[in-house]
């Protein structure tokens, strides 16, 4: 799931550290924030019309695999948490599966090591998709429209085809040699023998006939009809391992989400197959134990615990976690707080902790070419979705005929135990490959309340950042005041146990902080921007005001919309997106 973006890619962003941010787009009606700004109205115009916030996500998520085909998919799947205008919160667990003649060594030559290439650019690196029968699935128990009205704008854009902007051209640019290398993909993305470029209009004439068949014929048009049998044979000819029986035999799961409080606030995220909302909450109940708002953002002090509680969390993630139908996960265990309060005691006050002296010696890895978006609605339904190919357009590879972009989710699972995949992750056994398993994930729709209400829709892609992502934005929010926007534009850091280094966005840390670190013992890693984080605060900009905050990013800027009750925020790393308000 890969949002280290190139800055062709998306808005650069060099003065987050120093100039006010952006004020989030307010509104009461209905809130929409996703990574293309299409998208995002094609979820608006739902909402406008009396769709739910179900039914704008399941519109958004068709129409992001039109505008956005580099992660927006039906070629792949995703999670999607839930909290629903009576109380309830849930998940639905559409990622991809293994088929049915996947092995443990699939990814591995004859001598027992990893072959990187047969899991992430090749037919057999393909999983089964998981998206159509998620969305739909999503529509019928919680959404109130039909199938065909929240298709149709997806069917329109890929018929009548859309510009290129920057941001979606960069991303043709930087992915165009790999596109090249299947003819299917080349015909759509480069009919002219070449990247299409701004300006350029992308049309996607088989999707839309593809778009249109599910539209009419349901989910069994993709799991039990001609879809997916020419995906299967455009799978056989490749060399993967696809069959028939693998699509009829999908099926999507509803399951408990993950639930914590912090500091008054109730977070809801994502189970596993998901080890987002174990590895956030997991951090939270550490970090519950120190005073972050009185060390101050990205002080050497809070640095300090964030990473050493990131550390340990990391150790538990890549070890313990894996699909729940065949693993048995200690989440009881893991999200005790006694569990926490033992981990933060061995923590040091003053040193940093080696990674080697903590856990077995395997890391775990994780595409980051991934996409989030959230949709809240005025009934008080709030959605919050992210799905992704795995890779910038998963396997570069389209089944003819279909206009599809397949996953090269395999890659998620762990080729081989100890062995880094393409996001340096290093994973134990409970994520090895194996038929109709779901491969480990680390993406976290979250869903925040307090007193029972919704106050914070928050997620991105990411890779394995995505954890750290969207635990900084509610970090920065509940602890540091920040408003949703300068939440999420803050420069991040990221420590994920192994590489025993710790990445920092710029600006991240001030050089008299970062050296202060360096002589507690740690090694920093420079990079550029990552991830692309939407989200939605509701009934204030703010979760909480904290007087007297020294916070560079804290400033009270202009009095809230009056009426105002959503407060939406897209990412400033990300050029194509936004977000946008019922009017």
């Amino acid at each position: 799931m890969r949002t280290l973006l190139p800055a062709l890619c998306f808005a650069l962003i060099p003065a987050v550290a120093a100039a006010a941010d952006r004020e989030p787009v307010a509104g009461s009606g209905g809130m929409v924030v996703s990574a293309q700004q299409l998208a995002t109205d094609v979820g608006v115009e739902v909402l406008a019309k009396g769709g739910n916030a179900i039914d704008a996500a399941v519109a958004v998520g068709y129409a992001l695999a039109v505008v956005y085909p580099q992660a927006g998919n039906i070629g792949g799947g995703g999670f999607m948490t839930l909290h629903l205008a009576d109380g309830r919160s849930t998940f639905l667990d559409f990622r991809e599966k293994a088929p049915s003649a996947a092995t443990a060594t699939m990814f591995q030559d004859k001598d027992g090591n990893p072959v990187p290439s047969r899991s992430t650019d090749s037919w057999q690196a393909v999983g089964v998709p998981g998206t159509v029968l998620g969305l739909e699935t999503a529509r019928v128990r919680y959404g109130t429209l039909s199938r065909a009205t929240l298709m149709t704008p997806a069917i329109r854009l890929a018929r009548d085809g859309f510009l290129l902007g920057q941001g979606d051209a960069g991303v043709m640019a930087l992915e165009g040699p790999k596109l090249a290398r299947d003819p299917e993909a080349a015909r759509i993305f480069q009919p002219r023998g070449r990247p299409l470029t701004k300006g350029d209009r992308l049309v996607q004439a088989d999707l839309a006939k593809t778009l249109a068949l599910i539209a009419a014929k349901g989910p069994d048009a993709f799991y039990k009809g001609s879809i997916g049998g020419a995906i299967v044979a455009a799978s056989a000819k490749g060399g993967g391992i696809l069959a028939r029986q693998d699509f009829a035999a999908y099926r999507v799961r509803e399951l408990k989400p993950i639930e914590c409080e912090y500091r008054g606030y109730h977070v809801v995220s994502a189970p596993p197959p998901s080890s987002g909302g174990v590895s956030i909450c997991e951090t939270l109940n550490i970090l519950s134990g120190y005073d972050l708002t009185a060390m101050g953002f990205h002080s050497a002090a809070e640095v300090h615990v964030l990473v050493e509680a990131l550390r340990r969390v990391f150790v538990d993630r890549n070890n313990k976690l894996g699909d729940p139908d065949f693993i048995a996960n200690p989440i009881a265990e893991l999200l005790e707080p006694a569990y926490a309060a033992k981990l933060r005691a061995t923590i040091d006050p003053e040193r940093a902790t080696p990674s080697a002296t903590l856990g077995p010696a395997a890391p775990a890895h994780e595409g980051k070419s991934t996409t989030h978006y959230d949709v809240v609605d005025a009934k008080g339904n709030a959605v919050s979705v992210t799905y992704t190919l795995n890779d910038w357009f998963g396997a570069h590879r389209v089944a003819a005929g279909t206009g599809i972009v397949m996953n090269d989710e395999m890659d998620d699972f762990t080729s081989k135990p100890g062995s880094p995949n393409m996001f340096g992750l290093v994973q134990g056994a409970a994520n090895a490959v194996a038929p109709g398993k779901t491969p480990l994930s680390s993406m976290s729709p979250t869903i925040v309340l307090k007193d029972g209400k919704v106050v914070l829709v928050i997620g991105s892609p990411g890779g394995s950042r995505i954890i750290t992502i969207t635990l900084e934005a509610i970090l920065n929010m509940v602890d540091h005041g920040m408003d949703v926007q300068e939440a999420i534009d803050a420069p991040r850091i990221h420590e994920q146990w192994l590489p025993d280094t710790v990445a920092l966005e710029p600006y991240a840390l001030s050089a008299d902080t970062r050296r202060l670190l360096e002589q507690r013992g740690y090694t920093f890693s420079d990079e550029g921007h990552w991830g692309i984080a939407e989200g939605i605060a509701l009934g204030a900009p703010r979760l909480r005001s904290l007087a007297g905050t020294m916070s560079r990013f804290l400033s009270l800027g202009a009095p809230p919309l009056a009426g105002a009750t959503m407060f939406g925020a897209h990412d400033a790393r990300g050029g194509a997106g936004s977000a946008a308000a019922v009017r």
